[in-house]
């Protein structure tokens, strides 16, 4: 390796280190601002579940030291995907001088749309899976269980369903994805719908807890993402197709 190798390599690290440092000192920042809430945020988060709980019951808090850390951690993590178009865009700038025109216009893009799907999945669990998910299993306990959970176990449990749905709502990107680099093509993905629709059951069933109603309310909205991902790829292939036409001309 020539020594302007070593330097050229040298000097990709060290954007990288510099991306890595913003984008975490932009999560820091976003977490300094909100953490003298993090009381606040979790409170506002437990709604969905308060609200469905029978009267005089309440969460409780099995261990010591839950009472701060279970809002500690829901506060960085909301930071994580508050910040999370800046740790984008870090990363963007980094990949960025390496990527043709054409690249440049079609991941740019898709940076900020998965961003926006990210978050409509959390929003879209928060809003509509949990007060009928939480509504569910309250009203199944049986006579003379009190219902009280644990502020610790909510926190994991929401947040399981919140990386659940924030993950499958970026379906379309990946698809627009898979057939931009050639690994499948929109015809393809058509042909493949039946075994998608039993995928797409089987991946809420995994993902989601054990009843029919919050599987079903996940893969619902997948099957639905993934019909939105081949118009898209469709409409992306016929207009590049389109232009390589042009060029060829």
């Amino acid at each position: 390796m020539s020594n302007s190798q070593v330097a050229s390599l040298f000097d990709h690290l060290l954007e990288l280190r510099n991306s890595l440092l913003r984008a975490i000192l932009g999560i820091l920042i976003v977490f300094c601002c909100l953490v003298y809430f993090a009381q606040d945020l979790y409170q506002y988060v437990a709604q969905p579940l308060l609200a469905v709980m029978p009267e005089g019951s309440q969460m409780i808090a099995t261990d010591v030291a839950s009472p701060f850390f279970a809002p500690f951690k829901l506060t960085l993590v909301l930071s994580l995907f508050i910040a999370m178009p800046f740790v984008l865009y870090q990363v963007w700038s980094f990949v960025a001088p390496g990527l043709y025109a054409n690249e440049k216009r079609l991941i740019a893009p898709l940076m900020f749309g998965s961003t926006l799907l990210f978050y409509g999945g959390i929003a879209f669990a928060y809003f509509l899976v949990f007060p009928v998910v939480f509504a569910f299993f309250t009203s199944v306990a049986p006579e003379g269980v009190v219902i009280a959970t644990d502020i610790s176990s909510y926190l994991d449990f929401i947040l399981k369903l919140f990386f659940a749905f924030g993950a499958a709502f970026e379906i379309p990107i990946a698809i627009i994805l898979m057939c931009w680099t050639g690994v499948t093509t929109p015809a393809s993905l058509r042909e493949k719908r039946p075994y998608v629709i039993v995928g797409a059951f089987v991946i809420g069933m995994l993902l989601t807890p054990p009843d029919i109603i919050s599987q079903t309310m996940l893969a619902v909205p997948m099957l639905i993402l993934f019909e939105i991902g081949i118009i898209i790829a469709s409409f992306y292939n016929k207009k590049n197709g389109e232009s390589t036409e042009d060029r060829v001309m």
